[in-house]
């Protein structure tokens, strides 16, 4: 009789990804409380983050305790005579008195992602954006724009998830036979900084909205470049990209449709010289749409907040430059799910 050899499947992948919203949500109440930043001072004990955050005991040790199995906390005792100090990891990038805090977006993902996500089917039935407008609200980048403080700390949040590819960027593109850069909607000025600290050689310039222009100014002046990074002020939809040997977007094109895309590739391919290299900086979606799962579901969040958005392939991306008359298109790996896909004039 034939032996019959049975793969063991096991469920637990999928309880794991079908329960990660208790994880998800354990990490960002802990940011919406702030306890990182609190711990980031010193070492607590249960009954002082009780006191601190104004819990009650019936959970306390369950939630700081899930952290520490989550890796985001470091415990020493246990339960009463436990102390809780940060992992190194939280305590650097969640520690809102940090310059390297992403919290920020945590923030958002808390107060106003998570709960749109629950209509991610209504969604997918419709086709429509799934957030404040699905009610008559304003989109949040209109709210956002209109008030300077939430502006600033949009801008920071967004800086600060991006700052690692922005240095990776500087480092790894070959900026050798290029003199200009102009990072088209640049928010707070980080990108175009990172390619000057490490690309003296390099004059940068970073353009958005006018109402950036004072925080993107305050944020190059910190990091001692207010004489080597320019700021311009300008609409991308209306106004012509300035003119530069290399342009530069991030996080921008996923925020519109294939009409949209192709226009702002073309206004880039406009003011490029020959040779000049257009550098996009996303999630980029591996070709076989099998791998990068983070970018696959950034393009779902697109449907969520956006009419017509979505996160693209290099392959995608290289057949909308090759129709407006770019020659070649190379892709760079940056940090975590994030590439530069480069299309060259």
């Amino acid at each position: 009789m034939e032996a019959i050899t049975k793969t063991q499947v096991d469920p637990s992948k999928i309880m794991q990804v079908g329960t990660g919203f208790m994880a998800t949500k354990t990490l960002l109440t802990a940011v919406n409380m702030e306890l990182f930043t609190i711990l980031a001072k010193r070492e607590l004990t249960g009954a002082e983050i009780q006191s601190r955050l104004g819990l009650q005991p019936r959970s306390l040790y369950d939630f700081l305790d899930a952290l520490v199995a989550l890796g985001f906390l470091r415990r020493t005792g246990l339960k009463e005579k436990a102390s809780y100090r940060n992992a190194e990891d939280t305590d650097l990038f969640l520690d809102k008195n940090k310059q390297s805090y992403i919290g920020g977006m945590l923030e958002m993902c808390n107060n106003r992602l998570y709960p749109f996500w629950n209509d991610l089917e209504e969604g997918l039935k419709t086709g429509l954006p799934q957030n404040e407008t699905k009610n008559g609200g304003k989109p949040v980048f209109e709210e956002v724009y209109a008030d300077p403080k939430k502006l600033k700390e949009f801008v920071g949040a967004m800086g600060g998830i991006q700052m690692g590819n922005f240095m990776a960027f500087a480092k790894q593109f070959d900026f050798s036979n290029y003199k200009t850069l102009c990072d088209v909607g640049g928010s707070g000025g980080f990108l175009a900084a990172h390619v000057t600290l490490n690309n003296p050689h390099m004059q940068c310039s970073s353009f958005d909205l006018p109402p950036v222009e004072p925080i993107a100014k305050e944020n190059i002046k910190n990091m001692g470049l207010e004489t080597k990074v320019k700021v311009l002020s300008g609409d991308f939809f209306i106004d012509d990209f300035p003119k530069a040997d290399v342009i530069t977007m991030g996080n921008i094109l996923h925020d519109w449709g294939t009409e949209d895309k192709k226009m702002l590739i073309k206004k880039a391919y406009d003011v490029l010289p020959k040779g000049g290299a257009l550098v996009i900086i996303e999630n980029i979606i591996d070709d076989n749409r099998s791998e990068n799962a983070f970018g696959l579901l950034m393009s779902l969040n697109m449907l969520i907040e956006t009419s017509e958005g979505y996160d693209f392939s290099a392959a995608d991306f290289s057949i909308l430059a090759k129709e407006v008359g770019f020659q070649k298109v190379s892709i760079i790996k940056l940090t975590g799910p994030t590439s530069a896909v480069i299309a060259y004039k």
